[in-house]
């Protein structure tokens, strides 16, 4: 005769066996891989994941990691570290294994190239058999959309200063500074204020230059706001992927003589990296990439800096609205 705590027993048993099978692929605190990430596994493997230390990049990071941990990798947060220089040497340095760079980013800063190169498809490839031939660095699949710079207005601008009246491609801040310079005042972040592919090589290209006092170092956020107020600028550097853009009713100008850079990103790591690994990252971050265009970025940007929700939940949310993750 089988005793009521041999049943209890054997009950509990089948109820662990029960949990433990039906969590075995759950990784990332809950995240199990969907769709074709559902067929990768990185198990084997752990990574450390870097970014930049703005919205998009902090968003970028955090759809890496997620992705990563998903396919069972071990996965080590470093989403947010610094700058561009920073992050790039994290990389070179060991530091962290992957983060995503522009390339218009590795064609002008990293690789020291002066002019940018058109389509973006030839770019992208130019930066990445360079990248790969003088530093061992691989570039994996690019994203379609462009974060480029752009130099943006606020819409009641030219109702409000006369002279901007009229302003509506880069080229026309020339005539600007000569007539009236009290007017051609720019709000930038320190980064852009001595890129080759930011102010420098902008005043360069198109042969005017900013009066030293016209110019103002604020931080990312703080560049749109006052640009929008007008408060210390009428001109602000903006990414065409923000999406505080649409939200704050700023204004692109027309980069005229199509200065700025490319920008498409890419998942960049060393090669020793790649090499032990490739099925596994080629097919992590491939359809990943493929599925981030221009609009989904600029939503997803927007969900942070103008719905104030949480990059790494943002980054969630979108993987799971892709059937990436479940």
């Amino acid at each position: 005769m089988v005793s009521k705590a041999s049943i209890r027993l054997a009950g509990l048993v089948v109820v662990l066996a029960l949990t433990v099978a039906g969590c075995g692929n759950v990784v990332g605190g809950g995240s199990q891989a969907a769709g074709p990430l559902a067929e990768v596994d990185n198990s084997d493997f752990s990574y450390t994941i870097g970014s930049k230390d703005f919205t998009e990049q902090l968003v970028l990071g955090y759809i890496a990691l997620q992705a990563l941990e998903a396919t069972g990798a071990d996965v080590t947060d470093q989403v947010g570290l610094a700058g561009t220089d920073a992050t790039r040497a994290a990389l070179e340095n060991g530091d962290i294994d992957m983060y995503w760079e522009y390339s218009g980013t590795n064609w002008i800063n990293h690789l020291g190239n002066t002019d940018p190169i058109f389509p973006a498809k030839k770019q992208y490839e130019q930066a990445k058999q360079q990248e790969l031939q003088k530093n061992n660095i691989v570039l994996l699949e690019r994203a379609p959309f462009n974060n480029t710079y752009a130099l943006a207005m606020r819409e009641e601008a030219p109702d409000e200063v006369p002279a901007l009246d009229g302003v509506t491609k880069i080229s026309d801040i020339g005539p600007l500074i000569e007539n009236n310079p009290d007017a051609a005042t720019i709000c930038v972040e320190s980064e852009f204020r001595s890129r080759n592919d930011g102010l420098p090589g902008l005043e360069e290209t198109y042969n005017f230059q900013f009066p030293e006092g016209n110019i103002a170092l604020l931080d990312t956020g703080a560049v749109y706001t006052a640009t929008d107020n007008g408060s210390k600028c009428n001109f602000g550097e903006v990414f065409t992927t923000d999406g505080r853009i649409a939200a704050l009713g700023l204004t692109t100008l027309e980069d005229d003589k199509e200065f700025f850079p490319i920008y498409n990103p890419a998942i960049n790591t060393l090669k020793e990296i790649y090499d032990e690994n490739q099925e596994g990252l080629e097919s992590t971050f491939t359809p990943v990439a493929q599925a981030l265009d221009t609009k989904t970025m600029q939503q997803l940007n927007a969900a942070v800096d103008v719905d104030g929700e949480d990059p790494e939940d943002v980054a969630e949310q979108w993987l799971q609205d892709q059937g990436f993750i479940e």
